[in-house]
């Protein structure tokens, strides 16, 4: 192995923990304004451990903006969701901005924390996504008297096709929706900065229900407590307040063909 190669491999280990240093060090600095913005159900040790682990998680964490980061994760604790778990509640996306030349910290809902939101609203009793393969029984239609019919096969059940999500709510209203898999990764090429790595690729089916969830949920009768919360799906913030509601933020979208991100505007 030659002096640089040596020099490179064990400069990489050196500039990771330099970076988790830092961004530790950061968020020490901010303690008082962590401990004002979390909710009463997690205390700052809790928050400190969540941290930890996220960039134990993604090293790549660690080289976004310390601001950045800190306002990701005080999203995450303000809807009571812990990141980059098994839970499938949330994701914390590190990225390349070519518009600040930084790495960047971007939040999202995963589609377990986009249903435990709308749960949260009272005013639905059913909340289902599911996926359809080739060779289950599917039919569906829109109209004056809507249709939606799923026998999943027993076995063999093939390749995914469609996915599709339904809600009902307790007075007996109901809506669904409906797209192909093409539709979903032809919508996730073009608006998703993270299509070619994070969740859509380690969990694309939950990323595909997600998406077809937060069509359908748009018609739903949610209080505005659901809006709110689904507003911070895929923002960018870089300061830390008690409401990161009220905190501005930005959305991104990725160009598919060049993969530049640039920034579409202020938060919904």
């Amino acid at each position: 192995m030659s002096n640089d190669m040596i020099q490179k491999a064990t400069a990489q280990p050196a500039a990771k923990a330099e970076a988790k240093a830092s961004m530790q060090a950061y968020i020490k600095q901010m303690q008082g304004e962590i401990k004002k913005a979390l909710p009463a159900v997690m205390t700052p040790e809790r928050f400190t451990r969540i941290v930890l682990s996220a960039l134990s998680t993604n090293p790549k964490l660690g080289q976004t903006t310390p601001q950045s980061f800190l306002a990701a994760m005080m999203t995450a604790a303000q809807l009571g969701m812990e990141p980059n778990t098994p839970l499938g509640q949330a994701y914390l996306i590190p990225f390349y901005n070519n518009k600040t030349h930084c790495s960047e910290c971007q939040f999202q809902l995963g589609y377990k924390g986009l249903i435990d939101l709308a749960y949260r609203s009272g005013e639905v009793s059913i909340i289902q996504a599911q996926v359809v393969y080739e060779h289950d029984s599917f039919n569906y239609s829109f109209g004056l008297e809507p249709v939606l019919k799923h026998i999943p096969a027993a076995s063999d059940r093939g390749e995914p096709t469609y996915v599709y999500a339904m809600f009902r709510t307790k007075e007996g209203g109901f809506g669904f929706d409906v797209m192909s898999m093409d539709a979903v990764r032809t919508f996730a090429q073009q608006y998703s900065k993270s299509f070619s790595s994070g969740p859509w690729q380690t969990n694309f089916e939950e990323m595909a229900k997600k998406t077809v969830l937060k069509k359908v949920l748009k018609y739903a009768p949610l209080k505005s407590d659901f809006q709110r919360g689904l507003a911070l799906d895929g923002t960018i913030k870089t300061d830390v307040g008690e409401d990161m509601y009220a905190v501005p933020g930005t959305v991104l979208e990725v160009d598919s063909e060049t993969g530049e991100v640039t920034e579409v505007g202020p938060e919904a």
